[in-house]
């Protein structure tokens, strides 16, 4: 049986992000990606991206309307690794942390957080505000990851595409994935 990793995509810029890391799962033999998206994260792809949305569906072994909350993803009882919300809006980070699961992107993350599983969050803001920087910090202190995509500049990366697979790559490492074209600090030295 493959393992199942849900992948959240919200209303954030950052769709190139989203589509490297659906990318990178393909490579991926053992495990299978569980998407849901918002309608935010349709317009955001559809101005950041020649990808459409059918494409990025492809991609995935399943996807969820956001508004199932009858979904598979919603109960504890399915099993998954955890889940990536990659980009994730300061609104979907406001709905986790205060526990507003009005879709399903944010009651997954729910599930996710009360089953203590690994929730990874990729936000896209700036500047930050006190705001979002509480509700960042508490959720933090419950476990979940905060991954903003901080550009790791001691690769010499020389294109864009170097520099958000190192994003992926520090993502996926949460689980254990290895990305081709991801670099690590002085490995090999």
């Amino acid at each position: 049986m493959k393992k199942r990793l849900i992948v959240g995509l919200s209303g954030a810029s950052g769709a190139p992000l989203a589509i490297d890391l659906l990318r990178a799962m393909e490579e991926q033999e053992d495990w299978e990606v569980h998407l849901v998206y918002s309608d935010g994260f349709v317009r955001s792809l559809a101005s950041e991206s020649a990808v459409d949305v059918d494409q990025l569906r492809a991609m995935a072994a399943v996807t969820y309307d956001n508004r199932d909350l009858g979904a598979s993803i919603a109960s504890g009882t399915y099993v998954t690794q955890g889940m990536i919300i990659i980009p994730c809006s300061m609104k979907t980070v406001a709905g986790i942390a205060s526990g507003y699961s009005e879709n399903l992107l944010l009651r997954a993350a729910d599930v996710t957080i009360k089953e203590q599983r690994k929730l990874v969050l990729v936000p896209r803001e700036s500047p930050l505000s006190p705001i979002h920087l509480k509700n960042l910090l508490w959720l933090s202190q419950i476990g979940v990851r905060i991954l903003p995509p901080v550009l790791g500049y001691y690769t010499n990366a020389d294109t864009i595409e170097a520099l958000t697979r190192q994003v992926v790559g520090r993502c996926l490492q949460e689980f254990g994935i290895q990305v081709s074209g991801f670099q690590r600090w002085r490995e090999g030295e």
